[in-house]
């Protein structure tokens, strides 16, 4: 078992007079859920996580009240990707979404790809049992007609279909290349429609808190699923919030717009208490990849994944997991933390099963039902035997329990532990014994290493690596034809 002195931030009990009320055995019939999905919100940016910097009191309230997830991984250190498993419950590199030849790992603008209709998305499982389905914020996973939200099982589209950071002005520096000199104003679409174009970046998250309330009020008596992915704190180097928010952190834009999500989330928990929705509504708070950070890690300023390791956009644990708080008052016991691995891939199937659904039996998805951690079920471990980390189509690294093992790969394509110029090693960190993944053991443990070695040949044949197809993949989606823009209309 995971052994809970080892977390370097102090623990919420700590922190926090807690009076637990007490569970009720029975879960609603047919929930409602949320999924708030932060972009690039580092591991360490809030306070549940030991951030001493932002003032995040909602998140604060929402840990008390509700369960941390301390080793909560999302499938990939980039956008596109990880948006793709929690869609779809499976791993990037199983549905195609890892990486394309026109845009590389992430969607770029006007781009043929996108998340391929046939997939099963978990708005789709949810429909099927009568939900109402929304997703309110970031889409990123194709803006053709035949990928947008509209047609993947969502009900309700608002916000942007792909990064924030995407503008004109960025394609118009990169010219010819990935089309740049044809990408439009940044679109802010309601449905499949270009409502504003370029969107006011600072005005998102207000405006997206905004509809999102409305559209729960709108859909109060019916079972609903929201998805809730936030443009910030975004790519960009100086994220943006509205004014009542800026300049009012200790950590510059950066700070005041983790300060508006907390801001964010407090609203939504107040609206779901007084319209007699909170028992009834799991509401999970997460982000889609580790902070970029600067390469002085004493510079907060484009965020902190302390105290794990690594950056944002790789294989690190500060890349892959996220910070992960789950609310449900009643149901999901107040001031407890996970210390088991699970991922976003867990939704999908977790979702399906709490809302009376069936998975698919056509296809393979990765992840599993976490309602047992989740609802703090005695003797409830992590499902994972294995768990992968890929950067692209490489396969980097494998997880088992405690160990994590990085391959003996060339790391002159980018590695998070070796420079470019050093030669292939094999590297064992024990994540719990070693939080920030400072001391190789591989020489002490050969037998881990030799049991991790065997999990990570399973995942080359079944989702592949480098230059060898895996037999269980899917293809991405392709529209035929030339891909046009998304465009304000006259």
């Amino acid at each position: 078992m995971p052994r809970r002195n080892t977390i370097l931030f102090v623990t919420l009990a700590s922190l926090f007079s807690i009076v637990r009320p007490a569970i009720s055995a029975e879960l609603p019939e047919r929930p409602n859920f949320i999924v708030v999905f932060c972009d690039n919100l580092g591991y360490g940016d809030i306070q549940p996580f030991g951030s001493r910097l932002h003032r995040t009191p909602n998140l604060n309230r929402m840990a008390t009240q509700g369960r941390t997830f301390t080793h909560f991984c999302v499938t990939a250190g980039v956008c596109t990707p990880s948006r793709a498993s929690l869609i779809t419950g499976c791993y990037s590199q199983r549905v195609g979404m890892h990486q394309n030849p026109r845009d590389g790992h992430v969607l770029r603008p006007i781009s043929p790809y996108g998340l391929n209709p046939d997939e099963v998305t978990i708005a789709e499982t949810l429909k099927e049992q009568g939900y109402a389905t929304a997703i309110i914020g970031k889409w990123h996973l194709g803006d053709q007609p035949e990928f947008l939200p509209t047609r993947q099982g969502f009900d309700f589209f608002f916000g942007v279909p792909y990064s924030d950071d995407m503008t004109q002005a960025v394609g118009q520096r990169l010219g010819d290349r990935l089309d740049g000199k044809h990408w439009p104003p940044l679109p802010l679409m309601e449905n499949d429609v270009v409502v504003e174009a370029p969107c006011d970046r600072n005005g998102l998250t207000k405006r997206y808190t905004e509809r999102a309330m409305q559209w729960i009020r709108e859909h109060r008596e019916e079972p609903f699923f929201l998805y809730f992915p936030q443009a910030m704190p975004g790519s960009t180097k100086t994220p943006f919030s509205s004014e009542a928010f800026r300049g009012q952190s200790k950590n510059g834009p950066w700070g005041d717009s983790i300060e508006e999500l907390d801001w964010s989330i407090g609203q939504m928990m107040d609206q779901l208490r007084e319209l007699g929705l909170a028992s009834k509504t799991l509401v999970i708070w997460t982000s889609d990849n580790g902070a970029p950070i600067n390469r002085d890690l004493n510079d907060l300023s484009r965020g902190s994944n302390r105290p794990l390791h690594g950056r944002g956009y790789t294989t690190s644990e500060g890349a892959f997991r996220v910070p992960t708080l789950m609310w449900q008052p009643g149901h999901v016991r107040a001031g407890t933390v996970c210390e088991e691995l699970a991922t976003t891939m867990d939704l999908l199937p977790t979702f399906t099963k709490l809302a009376g659904g069936e998975l698919p039996q056509d296809r393979t998805i990765d992840g599993h039902d976490i309602a047992p951690l989740i609802y703090s079920q005695p003797d409830a471990t992590s499902p994972y035997e294995a768990f992968y980390y890929y950067q692209r189509d490489q396969l980097q690294a494998v997880r088992s329990g405690p160990w994590k093992l990085f391959l003996p790969i060339d790391p002159s394509a980018g590695h998070p532990h070796l420079g470019k110029n050093d030669p292939p090693q094999t590297l064992l960190f024990h994540l719990y014994d070693d939080v920030s993944c400072r001391h190789n053991v591989a020489a002490e443990h050969p037998d881990v290493v030799e049991r991790l070695m065997k999990l990570a040949e399973q995942a080359r044949e079944d989702l592949g690596d480098k230059d060898r197809p895996g037999r269980g993949q899917r293809a991405i989606g392709k529209i035929e034809g030339q891909p046009r823009a998304q465009t304000l209309q006259p």
